[in-house]
This record gives structure tokens, C-alpha cells and sequence, in this order.
């Protein structure tokens, strides 16, 4: 990795997590790409499970999405990214991961973007668990964006969604291989059957003799094995579970007629972890005292994972947001 790469990290200190657990000195780093910071309209990206501020440029896991020209023009807005501390993408991992929630996680990026002298953010964006910390982050502090986009994602995890990480927790927790078995029962919750039959037609892996769906979830499993850490898949689990801005808090309607800010919920027709029911449910409760919120929908074979997957739909439902800033400008 070149070094230019490497950002400083803000350093979060005396952080007390909601259970309580105290943390001297918590490392935030993070990625700025697009436009100098403070010279254009600020979109913050939150990454999903194994995600991380890497979210432009080469390898940057949403470059289909972000970067010059494209849906979020890196020549209009500059865009900022945290790394969920722990999430392993450098040395500072975290052990206790029940000591966190989604909320806490939600907190320390606040204090980022407070670190970074930053008054207000034009969008917060995210897919699945960065959806939720989305959530968290608007309900915390109600003027802090101009637009909330959470992407396959809901305010909470629904007892099905708690179900699955419970599943993930015992694999990563009781496993001889806890992240390639948790990554295949994982891809299983982030694709659907019909997206399974479209690809795989109950074929044979000739060589291995296997079904070709089988050699898939392994390779899969596997590829994962070498990238992540057991203690951030832990932690990342734990933060997916923990998503619900109502928890110790006031009720879904006080939390956000606080907010001005225009929120649009993109939910995926096939999505098995944040259903579009739920997503319509949100919608519709929303709508009740609030008149700037929009409902979309990414219909897609894919399930969950569509949000990293078909692009020019994604496209077509952001443009509105995004290119109207560019037109305004």
C-alpha cells in the first residue's frame, strides 16, 4: 500500500460506549477523496460488514458509483469516509465486541466529522450496516446532513435480521473455520434463490465434483479468510444486530420530526436481511409527519447484495439528488 494512502487518524478520547466499557484512545481513520474538504458539498460514505473507507479510486469498493463523472462526482463534492475502528483494515482491532452497538460506532463518527471542523454534510450514504449507522447518526444529531440515503438498510434490525447475526455469532464464536463457514451462511442471506438458480442451474464442478454453487460459497469463504480478521467479523456482526435508534431513546416519531433533513430510503425488491416490506413500513410511518421523504426501490435477482451490484439502477435513483447539486452550482 502507498503510503499517500494511509490517512492520519483522528484520535477519539475517553470514549464511553453506551454498556459502559471505557476506551482511552479509540483511532478513527479515515479517507478524503474528491474536492479539497471545505471548498465543496460534503458526502459521507459509512461501508457495510467487510467494507471500509477504501470507497473511490482503484480499488476502492464503490468506484462504480463515486468518482469523476460518475453518480457522486468527485469533481463537484468531496467525499469522506470513516473506517469503523476495528474493522480491521489496520492494526487497532477490537476484542470485546459486545462492548459495542451500531449507536456508539454512530457516535465516534460524529465526533470525526466534528474533529474535521465540518458544520454540515450535503448527504450521509451507506449500504446495509452503514446504512443503519446512517440512521443512528441523524437521530443523534437531527441537522447534521441535508440528505440521509440509506441503501438496502432499515432504523433497526427486525427480529429476522437479529436471528441471522445470532447464527453468524455462534459460527464466528464456535467454528474450526469461523469465517469461511460464517461468510457462506452469510451469502446466503446477501443473494437470493432466484439469484442462485440464474447463476448456477444446479451445474457440477467437473474438476471438483461438487455443485458449482458449493465450490462458490467455498471460494468465497476462503477469499474472505485472507482479508479479515475474526475479531472485526465480530464486531462488524454485532454492530448489524445492534441497529435501533429507539433503543433508550425516544419514540421513531420524536427522534426524526427533529430533522429537516430529506431522507430517501432505497430498499431491493428481492433483499432477504432489510426487506423492502420493511423499508416501505419506514416509508409509510415516516410519511405521517414528514413531506421530504422518498421511497425507491433496486428490483434486482440479487437480494442484499444489489446495492454493490447494479450500478446503473442505483444511478437512475440517485441522479436527482446529486446531479441537482451540480446543475445548482
Amino acid at each position: 500500500m502507498k503510503l499517500e494512502n494511509i490517512p492520519n487518524p483522528i484520535i477519539i478520547q475517553e470514549f464511553i460506549t453506551e454498556s459502559g466499557a471505557s476506551y482511552h484512545a479509540l483511532p478513527l481513520h479515515f479517507t478524503l477523496a474528491g474536492q479539497p474538504l471545505h471548498s465543496a458539498p460534503i458526502v459521507l460514505v459509512n461501508h457495510a460488514l467487510t467494507g471500509n473507507s477504501k470507497v473511490t479510486g482503484e480499488n476502492g469498493w464503490w468506484n462504480d458509483l463515486i468518482g469523476d463523472g460518475k453518480t457522486i462526482d468527485t469533481a463537484v463534492y468531496t467525499i469522506l469516509a470513516f473506517d469503523v475502528p476495528g474493522n480491521g483494515i489496520n492494526s487497532f482491532l477490537i476484542e470485546n465486541y459486545l462492548d459495542f452497538t451500531a449507536r456508539d460506532i454512530a457516535r465516534i463518527f460524529i465526533e470525526g466529522v466534528k474533529a474535521l471542523n465540518i458544520e454540515k454534510l450535503f448527504a450521509i450514504i451507506g449500504g446495509s450496516v452503514g446504512g443503519g449507522i446512517a440512521w443512528e447518526i441523524l437521530a443523534l444529531e437531527p441537522n447534521i446532513t441535508e440528505n440521509l440515503i440509506p441503501i438496502a438498510s432499515d432504523w433497526k434490525s427486525t427480529d429476522w435480521l437479529i436471528a441471522n447475526c445470532f447464527l453468524q455469532e455462534q459460527i464466528l464464536n464456535n467454528s474450526s473455520k469461523p469465517i469461511e463457514d460464517a461468510r457462506i451462511h452469510a451469502m446466503l442471506c446477501y443473494r437470493s434463490p432466484e439469484s442462485f438458480k440464474e447463476k448456477f442451474q444446479r451445474t457440477i464442478n467437473q474438476e471438483l465434483l461438487i455443485f458449482n454453487i458449493e465450490s462458490w460459497l467455498a471460494h468465497h469463504g476462503k477469499k474472505l479468510q485472507q482479508r479479515f480478521q475474526l475479531s472485526s467479523y465480530k464486531l462488524m456482526n454485532q454492530l448489524l444486530k445492534t441497529i435501533d435508534i429507539t433503543r433508550n431513546s425516544e419514540s421513531f416519531e420524536n427522534l426524526l420530526s427533529q430533522t429537516k433533513a430529506s431522507i430517501h430510503i432505497v430498499g431491493i425488491n428481492s433483499d432477504l436481511f432489510f426487506t423492502a416490506k420493511e423499508n416501505v413500513e419506514t416509508y409509510e410511518e415516516l410519511k405521517k409527519f414528514k413531506d421530504n421523504v422518498f421511497y425507491s426501490e433496486i428490483v434486482s435477482v440479487h437480494g442484499h447484495d444489489a446495492f454493490l451490484i447494479e450500478y446503473k439502477q442505483l444511478d437512475h435513483l440517485l441522479a436527482d439528488i446529486f446531479k441537482a447539486e451540480t446543475i445548482k452550482k
